[in-house]
């Protein structure tokens, strides 16, 4: 079955960023990608983020980057919408992304604010319509500004919405009054690109999520999502305040090194990480285990 997509949420309503993983030698683990990928739509996700930031992109190569997208896409065919990273901070790297994840399968694009080099908005605006224009995907952009340096201005959005494939953005900002505006000017479907502000943006306009906190409780979030949609205000409230240790735990250090603790715990595929990244401490995994119990999330 399709998963469901309309002008108003283009790539449903929860996805998660999912981790890349890789076998005890540092290789990428296809087959671990294919049964984590089953297990997080499985378990209610009905959208895939894969190479992003959480997917260690950084550190994979562009072949790599390829290799993951067929793997995931072949997992779960039309079950959910498979969406790739392709953004960096080289505009034309970005287009050659692009179009490889277009040929590998992929149902959408996920754009970051080129990092480090902080070009002015004309810069951010060019950049992400020359890769809009490189394929026929609709594009998620992804507003980052405490990891690129540079923020999406507001009047850049409202441009960028007028491209025909630019149709979302993932907002890990961390300013709802900002959100509130752009929402409302843009015509962007809103993502929450911060788990502990997917509730408060839902208020504002946001259709969804793009999650880490998915990797272990989807389906919580897709209910407090539904609650909130619905109009039960205060389940969704109750929902969220249930999930707080877990939004809260998996951050206490840098997110991909604990999110793939808790996988390892869980028993699904995960492996080492590459460095710079290095893996949790036996303290981190401590108190992991007891954010986790204390969200609900049994190991």
């Amino acid at each position: 079955m399709a998963p469901t997509s309309t002008p108003q949420t283009p790539f449903g309503r929860v996805l998660t960023a999912m981790v890349t993983p890789f076998t005890a030698d540092g290789g990428i683990d296809l087959d671990g990608a294919q049964r984590l990928a089953a297990h997080l739509v499985d378990s209610g996700n009905d959208g895939l983020v894969v190479n992003g930031t959480t997917g260690e992109s950084p550190t994979t190569t562009d072949a790599e980057k390829a290799q993951l997208v067929r793997a995931v896409v072949g997992a779960v065919g039309d079950r959910a919408h498979v969406v790739a990273g392709a953004g960096t901070n080289d505009t034309r790297h970005s287009v050659e992304l692009a179009r490889q994840a277009e040929a590998s399968g992929a149902q959408g694009l996920l754009l970051v604010t080129p990092y480090y080099n902080k070009p002015p908005q004309e810069g951010l605006y060019r950049h992400f319509t020359a890769v809009a224009d490189a394929t026929g995907l609709p594009v998620m952009l992804y507003d980052i500004p405490g990891r690129s340096g540079v923020a999406i201005a507001h009047e850049t959005l409202v441009r960028l919405g007028e491209h025909p494939r630019i149709v979302a953005n993932k907002d890990a900002r961390g300013d709802v009054a900002a959100a509130s505006w752009a929402i409302a000017r843009s015509g962007l479907a809103w993502y929450s690109g911060d788990d502990v502000l997917t509730l408060p943006l839902l208020s504002v306009g946001a259709v969804g999520v793009v999650s880490v906190a998915g990797h272990l409780v989807a389906g919580e979030v897709r209910t407090m999502i539904e609650a909130h949609l619905a109009g039960d205000v205060a389940k969704a409230t109750a929902v969220h305040q249930s999930l707080l240790p877990v939004f809260t735990g998996i951050f206490r250090t840098q997110g991909v090194i604990l999110t793939k603790a808790a996988l390892e715990l869980q028993g699904l595929p995960a492996g080492p990480l590459r460095l710079p990244l290095v893996g949790a401490t036996p303290e981190e995994i401590a108190k992991l285990r007891q954010d986790l119990a204390a969200g609900g999330v049994h190991l």
